[in-house]
């Protein structure tokens, strides 16, 4: 709706108010809001590391947290993968708060949204969209912040997001020396802790 108050008025009278928004207008929308009632679930970057906004991972911040939150901030693709994986060995002490990690994340192109989709889907896609693509060469990819603070990490990844000439799916890998593990000393134990951790 264009009308800001027409906005403000639709927002306040929902119960559930689903923001799939660009965090500028993210924010706006939240602004809008003068009521505690109106449940808001943002799917933008804007508000994932903000105070006051519960992180919307149920195997990390509990299901009943979000059940319970006025305000949830949806994961990111890419972040998701990253915290899935370092979040439980920081938190149990398996990893250092400042160990010096990278991340590679390969990914469709369905995550770049609508205007990506045409890029890929329509006559102007060229031959080097047939390869995969890294982006974010400059750190300053929109999910670092959300990796770095959920995973309560004293230091940002090196991170290299990856997109490719298929529609959706995502892997993501974040290497480990064993030496930068403690209390383990396989990968076999690693992943029994990250499987009780998920259990």
């Amino acid at each position: 709706r264009k009308d800001p108050e027409a906005r403000r008025v639709a927002l306040n009278s929902a119960d559930i108010a689903f923001l799939c928004l660009p965090d500028a207008a993210a924010r706006e929308a939240v602004a809008l809001v003068d009521n505690t009632d109106t449940v808001i679930i943002d799917t933008s970057t804007a508000h994932r590391t903000a105070d006051g906004w519960t992180y919307g991972f149920p195997e990390l911040v509990g299901a009943d947290a979000i059940k319970a939150a006025k305000r949830i901030a949806n994961p990111g693709c890419h972040a998701s993968g990253f915290i899935a994986l370092v979040a439980p060995l920081v938190e149990k002490g398996l990893l250092s708060k400042d160990a010096q990690l990278s991340c590679f994340s390969l990914t469709g192109y369905s995550g770049g949204g609508k205007k990506m989709i045409a890029q890929y889907e329509g006559e102007e896609k060229t031959k080097v969209m047939g390869s995969p693509a890294i982006y974010g060469v400059m750190q300053n990819h929109k999910h670092l912040p959300e990796m770095k603070t959920i995973c309560s990490l004293d230091t940002t990844p090196v991170f290299s997001p990856i997109v490719d000439d298929y529609y959706k799916g995502m892997a993501t890998t974040v290497p480990f020396h064993m030496s930068q593990l403690k209390g383990v000393s396989t990968l076999h134990e690693v992943w029994r802790k990250l499987a009780d951790y998920y259990g």
